[in-house]
């Protein structure tokens, strides 16, 4: 257990990572998939303008 031990330090800096990681990956696709959203709703107010 000892040779494991000296490795803590990496497990924490990896698992750390990935939570930030994920998290700011989760934030992208979400603020993406909000614009996205937006620009379709502008799009269908210009087209009932038009019409």
């Amino acid at each position: 257990m000892s040779s494991f031990s000296e490795h803590f330090g990496w497990v924490e800096m990896v698992f750390t990572s990935i939570i930030a990681f994920g998290f700011g990956g989760y934030q992208l696709w979400s603020v993406n998939r909000e614009i996205r959203a937006d620009r379709e709703k502008a799009a269908r107010k210009d087209e009932d303008r038009g019409a």
